[in-house]
């Protein structure tokens, strides 16, 4: 049997928190919920941080952008709840508005400090010229901001001395893995699939009407299994893994 194109996922003692930072409500459960019920289901104490609520959110409801927000940020606990994730921080940024700045990366860095991960997980910060919707100005920001908190802001001491002042000690983190670039390392979601589509159904506002929502899902995941080199039947999710120790 040939080797997989991409490196598998394999369970992992060191590994025992891990900390994602996605832009929206519903961004993890599109893109990695599958992963992250491979990864609580071998007890790593994975944390959510939601750089904004979602107020802007695409869905044709009359709510204002406050209650748009509450309704996506229950919707977002309860997908969390359903892949073992309970631990969430919602930084309540302006959704369609986030970009990097030096208050976001402080931001970001207080709760790196605060749950200190050995993995941190985040979105793709360059743009896809061949895929445009990959490319959500929010998800870019929330990617490069989210690297700039890794290295060199959560680490370093001298940088936003104010954390400090909080009780929020210097953390390094030692792997990030990226969704949406070229990748290095496949997770096998084939047991996790069903997980993960409730997971995100519990979005109601913004995929309770879709009926292709299973048949996408698992095209997405079929694709990146076929390109990761799993035998032919099985589901993945992929990353690029940073060494960033």
């Amino acid at each position: 049997m040939s080797e997989p194109a991409l490196r598998v996922y394999q369970p992992d003692a060191a590994l025992t928190r891990a900390l994602v930072v996605v832009a929206h409500p519903d961004d993890i459960d599109f893109g990695m919920a599958g992963t992250m019920a491979v990864l609580t289901g071998h007890g790593v104490d994975v944390a959510y941080c939601l750089v904004t609520s979602g107020d802007a959110g695409g869905d044709g409801s009359t709510l204002t952008r406050e209650e748009r927000a509450a309704e996506r940020e229950r919707e977002q606990t309860a997908a969390a709840a359903t892949v073992g994730v309970t631990d969430l921080t919602f930084l309540r940024w302006p959704d369609g508005r986030v970009e990097p700045t030096l208050e976001l990366r402080k931001a970001i860095a207080r709760v790196i400090r605060s749950h200190r991960p050995d993995l941190v997980i985040t979105q793709n910060p360059e743009r896809n010229y061949e895929r445009i919707y990959a490319s959500h100005p929010d998800h870019l920001a929330a990617g490069e901001a989210t690297l700039r908190a890794v290295y060199p802001d959560a680490r370093n001491p001298h940088a936003f001395p104010e954390l400090l002042d909080e009780g929020y000690a210097p953390h390094a983190v030692p792997t990030v893995w990226v969704g949406g670039l070229t990748p290095n390392l496949v997770v096998d979601i084939t047991d996790t699939f069903a997980t993960k589509l409730a997971a995100l159904r519990r979005h109601v506002s913004q995929v309770g009407d879709r009926a292709d929502l299973e048949d996408t899902m698992r095209s997405w995941a079929t694709s990146n299994a076929e390109v990761a080199g799993l035998p032919a039947g099985r589901l993945g999710e992929t990353f690029r893994v940073v060494n960033t120790a």
